[in-house]
C-alpha cells in the first residue's frame, strides 16, 4: 500500500471537497463514490443476463463477465470507485425527428463528438491530481472496460437504475455520460440514490420493440440501440418495420422518462449535436461509400459502426419510409459490394415497390450470398 494511504484516509473528507471541485473544473456536473462491493446484485444479474442468452452477439460480455461483474476482480487493489457524470441534455425533442420518415433519426448521445475522447482525457487529468494530492494508484474507464458503469454509479449516489435499466438523475433526467476513476485510496463513500420510479412505465410501454421483458430487465436482442449498433447481422424481419426511421441508437425510453423534466441542456460544445446529425436526408445517406462515410461521421460514434451496418439501417429506414421516391436510392444498392447492404436493399425497395423488384428479380438470380438469396426469395412479387 502507498505511504500516503494513511494520511489519505485521515484527510479524506477534505480531500473529497477538493475532488468535487476538481471534477467541475474539468466539466463533469456530479461525482460520487462508492465501494467496490457496493453493488454486489449487479454480477447475480449480469449472469441471469448472460444465461438467458439476452447480450445477442455481445460475446465480449461473456468473456469479461469475471471481471464485469465484480471491480474487485478486474482490479484487486481498488479501494474505492469514483464516479463522475457529464451532463448531455439534448436542446431539442428527440423524439420529433420520428415523424420526419424521410430523415435518419441518430441517438442524442452520436451526435455530437464520440464522448470517449471528450471523457477519457479528463479523466486522466482527475486522476493525476488525485495522485499529486494524495497518492495512491489509479485506473481510469470509459464504456470500454469491464466495468459496470450505471450499478456502481447508483451506488455512488449519481442517480438510480430505472426500469429502462439506464441511471435516472433528479437533477439531469436521463442524460449523463460517465465515468469511472478506480482508486487504491481509501475515500467515504456516498449514499445510493432512492429508486423513483414509482409505479410510472412510461419508458417500458413506450418501447417500439417491446425490449423489456419487465420492470428493470432488458433482453438486448429486441432492443433497437442494440439491433442497429452492435449487431453484425441482418436485423431480424420481425422487427425492421418496428424500427422506423431510428438509424443508430434508439432514445424513445430515456426521452419519456418524467424526470427529464427537471434535466437541461448540455454544456460542452464538443458533445453538441453536429447539423449532420440532427435530421439528415436517407437520400443523401444512402450514396455513402466507405471513404465518404468515414469523413461525414470522424469523430463521432456513428463512425465505429462502420459504413455495412450503418447502410444496412438506412435501408432500413428507407423501407419504412412509405416514400416512393426513395426506391431509386434502394435500387441502386441492390449491387452494392456489401451483402449485408444488398439484403437491406432487396428488403427496402419491397417494401417501397414490390412490381420493380420483381421485374429485377432474374437479373438477381445469381446471387451468391445465402443471406441476400434468402431476401430474396421471401421478397414480395406483387
Amino acid at each position: 500500500m502507498s505511504p500516503h494511504s494513511s494520511t489519505a484516509r485521515d484527510s479524506a473528507p477534505a480531500l473529497r471537497t477538493l475532488l468535487d471541485a476538481e471534477a467541475k473544473k474539468h466539466g463533469f456536473d456530479i461525482v460520487g463514490v462508492a465501494r467496490p462491493d457496493a453493488a454486489p446484485l449487479a454480477k447475480q444479474r449480469l449472469h441471469q443476463f448472460l444465461a438467458e442468452g439476452a447480450h445477442g452477439d455481445m460475446i465480449w460480455m461473456e468473456t469479461t463477465a469475471e471481471r464485469r461483474g465484480d471491480p474487485l476482480a478486474l482490479w484487486p487493489e481498488v479501494r474505492s470507485v469514483i464516479m463522475l457524470g457529464l451532463n448531455y441534455g439534448p436542446d431539442h425533442d428527440p423524439l420529433e425527428i420520428l415523424k420526419s420518415r424521410e430523415r435518419g433519426a441518430i441517438s442524442v448521445y452520436a451526435k455530437g463528438e464520440d464522448y470517449h475522447e471528450v471523457i477519457k482525457p479528463r479523466l486522466k487529468d482527475i486522476a493525476r491530481w488525485l495522485i499529486a494530492q494524495a497518492g495512491g494508484d489509479v485506473k481510469v474507464f470509459v464504456d470500454t472496460a469491464a466495468v459496470m458503469e450505471k450499478p456502481l454509479a447508483a451506488a455512488a449516489g449519481l442517480g438510480w437504475q430505472g426500469k429502462h435499466t439506464n441511471l435516472v438523475s433528479r437533477e439531469f433526467g436521463s442524460w449523463l455520460f460517465l465515468g469511472a476513476i478506480f482508486t487504491t485510496l481509501d475515500l467515504p463513500p456516498d449514499q445510493p440514490e432512492r429508486d423513483s420510479c414509482g409505479t410510472c412505465r412510461a419508458c417500458l410501454d413506450v418501447c417500439p420493440t417491446a425490449a423489456f421483458p419487465e420492470p428493470y430487465r432488458l433482453d438486448a436482442r429486441r432492443c433497437i440501440s442494440y439491433l442497429t449498433i452492435e449487431h453484425k447481422g441482418p436485423i431480424p424481419r420481425d422487427m425492421r418495420a418496428s424500427i422506423g426511421n431510428r438509424i443508430y441508437g434508439c432514445d424513445d425510453c430515456l426521452a419519456v422518462c418524467p424526470w427529464n423534466k427537471f434535466a437541461q441542456a448540455g454544456r460542452n460544445a464538443r458533445l453538441a449535436a453536429r447539423d449532420v446529425a440532427r435530421a439528415p436526408m436517407l437520400e443523401e445517406l444512402a450514396r455513402l461509400d466507405d471513404a465518404a462515410f468515414r469523413k461525414l461521421f470522424a469523430k463521432t460514434a456513428v463512425k465505429r459502426t462502420g459504413r455495412e451496418r450503418f447502410i444496412r439501417n438506412v435501408l432500413v429506414a428507407i423501407g419504412n419510409s412509405g416514400d416512393i421516391a426513395l426506391a431509386s436510392s434502394a435500387e441502386r444498392l441492390l449491387d452494392d459490394g456489401s451483402p449485408l447492404v444488398r439484403g437491406a436493399a432487396v428488403w427496402a425497395l419491397g417494401r417501397l415497390d414490390p412490381m420493380r423488384l420483381a421485374a429485377l428479380a432474374e437479373g438477381h438470380a445469381g446471387e451468391t450470398d445465402p443471406g441476400v438469396a434468402e431476401e430474396w426469395a421471401l421478397a414480395p412479387r406483387t
